[in-house]
């Protein structure tokens, strides 16, 4: 096993040698086949391969990363033009140069997340920094006058629609979800299941604190195929925040209510630091309540002209500030979007 990894990483470094797009190899045909064969792996060995095959896509990462870094150095020094200058200077020399920056933290775990979902059959999605009611609410099956439009707390503009209804900062992704279940429900008709990712920035009119924030990042689901289930729901989920925390995890769900789906769960796993024993980051229970999930509501699946006689599917939503502070202990969300610079050095 160990042994033909070994032989496929010797051979993509040769390509990558002399492939003039180096990150062409990170879509080659030999990586996707190691990743193809994992589900063909022994129990007991398919987590070692696994991390062994991760490691060659990170070593690979590395390499094509210092080549531009150092193709970057050798060619003109770029300018950033938000960088503070010496107006007295002859030549107003640069005091700050744009090789000193980094990715921000949260662009750096969501393509993370991107990454993992991407290998369990996903298509990666973007939502919108502006839309409509119909979107935001009437397609997820809030009613007019519904009480639960009044949860979202939602900014609205003062223009309007062509139907008289103003514009919204979207409050989760999810009003992305009737557009995407359109687009892909041609896949259903050729026997494929609908499998989406929607990461984007969404819209809060919160009081701030430690925990809330008025602009932060989510990361929505959609799987809509024949005989989609709960257990499905749960199996996913648990595989992507075992592969992003590297470790066994147990989970559980309570009910909740969201009208979106029925049924619906408040979804927890096991702390990943305390091993259940209890710490400060899960208020010492042992457990870490996560994120909102369920079965998408039948009126929703109608709204997209899907039978929900014939097709079910699930779907979650999960802020990544949460996920990126439970990982890297961090106590205050308003922290990622502060500009602070002693806390963005962390993650360079």
């Amino acid at each position: 096993m160990t042994d033909n990894i070994a032989e496929v990483a010797k051979k993509l470094k040769s390509q990558l040698a002399v492939l003039k797009d180096k990150r062409a190899i990170l879509r080659s045909p030999e990586l996707r086949d190691l990743y193809s064969k994992i589900k063909d792996i022994p129990a007991d060995q398919k987590r070692a391969y696994g991390q062994a095959v991760n490691a060659l896509k990170q070593e690979l990462e590395t390499i094509i990363e210092t080549h531009e870094a150092q193709a970057a150095s050798d060619s003109v020094k770029v300018l950033d033009v938000t960088a503070p200058f010496d107006t007295n200077a002859k030549s107003w020399p640069q005091l700050l140069t744009a090789d000193l920056g980094s990715k921000h933290p949260l662009m750096s775990e969501l393509e993370k997340i991107s990454d993992i979902f991407y290998r369990m059959g996903f298509t990666v999605a973007e939502s919108r920094q502006l839309d409509d009611d119909y979107h935001m609410f009437t397609s997820l099956n809030f009613p007019e006058g519904h009480p639960a439009r009044d949860d979202y707390d939602t900014f609205m503009t003062v223009e309007t629609d062509k139907h008289g209804k103003k514009f919204i900062a979207p409050a989760h992704t999810s009003t992305m979800q009737n557009r995407l279940l359109k687009k892909y429900k041609s896949n259903l008709a050729a026997g494929k299941p609908i499998a989406v990712l929607v990461p984007d920035r969404v819209f809060r009119n919160e009081d701030l604190d430690a925990r809330h924030e008025h602009t932060f990042y989510q990361f929505e689901g959609i799987y809509v195929d024949k005989g989609a289930n709960a257990g499905h729901l749960m199996a996913t989920l648990k595989t992507f925040l075992q592969e992003y925390f590297q470790q066994e995890l147990e989970v559980k769900t309570q009910p909740f209510y969201f009208p979106f789906t029925e049924p619906s769960f408040e979804f927890a796993l096991s702390c990943p630091f305390c091993k259940k024993q209890g710490c400060s980051i899960c208020s010492y229970t042992g457990w870490i309540e996560l994120l909102g999930c369920g079965m998408i509501h039948p009126n929703v699946l109608k709204m997209a002209g899907i039978d929900p006689t014939v097709y079910t599917g699930f779907a979650w939503g999960s802020g990544v500030e949460r996920l990126v502070m439970v990982k890297n202990d961090i106590e205050d969300v308003r922290y990622f979007e502060s500009g602070k610079l002693d806390f963005l050095r962390q993650f360079k």
